[in-house]
């Protein structure tokens, strides 16, 4: 990426189930839901929206082998897209074990996200 635009941050949370990918889904859906970006087309190559470069950089607690990167990529509609995957995020209690959430155990995952935009 030549020039970044702008950088946004969240958090994602599976309470239930310690499905890595949905805790990843949830902090890139929320880095990106509070954004509107009227301008960047107008810096773009070709100003088309599709030229926008996406890196999205994920502090992943555990299961990083779980990860599914295609089912995240999803969550951004636009750009080209790339991933890095760093140590990150938390496991925690969530105090209880619920079968029917498919829950292994009590944890919680917690997956952090920096959605960097630009071109």
């Amino acid at each position: 990426m030549k020039k970044v635009m702008f950088i946004e941050m969240g958090m994602g949370i599976d309470m239930h189930g310690q499905n890595v990918t949905k805790a990843a889904v949830r902090a890139v859906q929320n880095a990106i839901h509070h954004n509107s970006m009227p301008g960047l087309r107008s810096v773009l190559p070709g100003n088309d929206i599709h030229n926008m470069k996406v890196n999205v950089r994920l502090a992943v607690p555990a299961d990083k082998d779980k990860l599914d990167l295609e089912t995240v990529r999803k969550a951004l509609p636009y750009g080209e897209v790339s991933f890095e995957i760093v140590d990150g995020g938390m496991l925690t209690s969530s105090g209880v074990v619920i079968a029917e959430k498919e829950d292994k155990n009590d944890l919680a995952y917690i997956v952090i996200a920096s959605v960097e935009v630009g071109y």
